[in-house]
């Protein structure tokens, strides 16, 4: 249910960081976009993926066959998710310690 959504803001997000500069955050947020990418649209041969056709939903019926799939899937989005917040955490702190200023430059307003 909440599938397509993660995917556009997860998409959202790293096209923000190409647009910003922010190239190592850029370069690490890849794989994951390439993952949901190749998890989301059809290849070449014009057959659907996993999200196109419904196999993103656990099936009652069929849980203990792709439990094992989704529950790596699952840990492994999870530790990349625990990974980058700490990454931006640090990100952050830096930031804020270096003293950078915002990135757009505040017209100088002569109050006199």
């Amino acid at each position: 249910m909440y599938i397509v959504p993660e995917m556009g803001v997860h998409v959202f997000l790293t096209l923000l960081f190409l647009m910003n500069g922010y190239w190592l955050a850029l370069f690490l947020n890849i794989p994951l976009v390439a993952w949901n990418v190749n998890k989301y649209f059809p290849d070449s041969a014009g057959v659907n993926r996993r999200v196109l056709n419904g196999h993103h939903m656990l099936d009652a019926t069929e849980i203990f066959r792709t439990l094992n799939r989704h529950k790596k899937e699952s840990f492994i989005k999870l530790g990349f998710h625990l990974i980058m917040f700490f990454f931006y955490l640090y990100a952050m702190i830096v930031a804020l310690i270096a003293g950078t200023g915002p990135l757009i430059p505040r017209a100088n307003i002569d109050e006199s």
